[in-house]
């Protein structure tokens, strides 16, 4: 099969949940899935159900569980790269069929990875690994070195009446 880089970006919900769908699907068909949530921890609902894909699914956190704003942290920094050469890891080795990295668009926004190591991974792809970036911002070199980029554009949304994010459905 040949993969091909694709990114889910934009100010509307669904970027995650899109690469989790791509990750069932791709289980389902006997695909190994690795998925690393740059700047995310925490009991998110994604990670009890991926675990029930036992060997074919593994999903990694590597945040400090703490919501980065302004200037990053030294260990929110480390935690980000830290995921990132995991990544770099996984696909070196050959151990993924699809590799999700959630978030890595908004961790490269906010300069917690550098974003030629995002390009760097991108250009040291295998032709048969597929690759999904998902998160807000995604960089112009980012959009125009993908094969595949989709925008979710929030149109309306029900936080703007201070609806909270919901158990099963936004974490």
């Amino acid at each position: 099969m040949k993969g091909y880089v694709q990114v889910y970006t934009g100010d509307g919900k669904g970027k995650t949940t899109a690469a989790l769908g791509l990750a069932v699907r791709a289980a389902g068909s006997g695909l190994r899935v690795w998925i690393g949530q740059l700047m995310k921890k925490g009991d998110y609902s994604e990670v009890s159900s991926m675990e029930r894909f036992g060997a074919l699914v593994r999903m990694e956190q590597f945040g400090t569980g703490k919501f980065v704003m302004g200037k990053p942290s030294e260990e929110d920094i480390q935690a980000a790269s830290e995921g990132l050469s995991q990544a770099e890891a996984v696909m070196a080795a050959k151990e993924a069929d699809v590799l999700i990295l959630d978030e890595a668009n908004v961790a490269a926004a906010c300069g917690l990875i550098p974003v030629e190591r995002l390009l760097a991974l991108i250009r040291r792809k295998p032709d048969d690994v597929e690759l999904v970036l998902t998160g807000r911002g995604a960089h112009p070199d980012i959009v125009e070195a993908a094969d595949l980029v989709t925008e979710m554009k929030c149109i309306k949304h029900y936080y703007e009446k201070g609806v909270p994010a919901r158990r099963g459905i936004e974490k």
